[in-house]
């Protein structure tokens, strides 16, 4: 295997760390573990309301979730999917699907499939969010068609 192809699959594999960190804080409603994923300065961009601001504003109201998860009182999820993964040594461009999933029993889950880019970057040994764009609602069969996909 040449050293890029070995670089490209260590550096795949610390930004799938990466999305299981993020996944894992949303299930158990770690608040503070999610906002370390996140770049100080990073920004949502929301094709589905047309919306741009500072990642810091929507953490500041996606805190109650995670509280809610935390406390029981709620079940949530998030999972991802991917169709293109361009990476290097300190940056990332992933493009793909997440699967979000929310509700106060297994009879009341809501589920979300939205597409997203997110751009990340790695400050010193750490993967960072600076910015995420959920660009529109997908489908179950598009979830569906990115099974298996790295």
């Amino acid at each position: 295997m040449a050293q890029s192809e070995k670089g490209t699959k260590k550096k795949t594999k610390e930004l799938d760390d990466y999305w299981a960190e993020v996944s894992r804080s949303v299930r158990e409603g770690d608040f503070q573990g999610y906002k370390k994923t996140c770049h100080k300065e990073g920004v949502l961009v929301t094709g589905i309301n047309n919306s741009s601001y500072p990642l810091s504003d929507a953490l500041a109201r996606w805190e109650k979730d995670f509280t809610a998860t935390k406390n029981g009182e709620t079940k949530s999820n998030v999972e991802f999917r991917f169709s293109q993964r361009i990476i290097n040594a300190t940056t990332a461009h992933e493009t793909g699907i997440f699967l979000y999933s929310t509700g106060k029993s297994k009879d009341n889950i809501k589920k979300e499939y939205i597409h997203f880019q997110a751009l990340l970057v790695k400050k010193e040994t750490d993967w960072k969010i600076l910015m995420e764009y959920q660009k529109s609602k997908a489908s179950e069969l598009e979830w569906n068609e990115l099974e298996g996909k790295k």
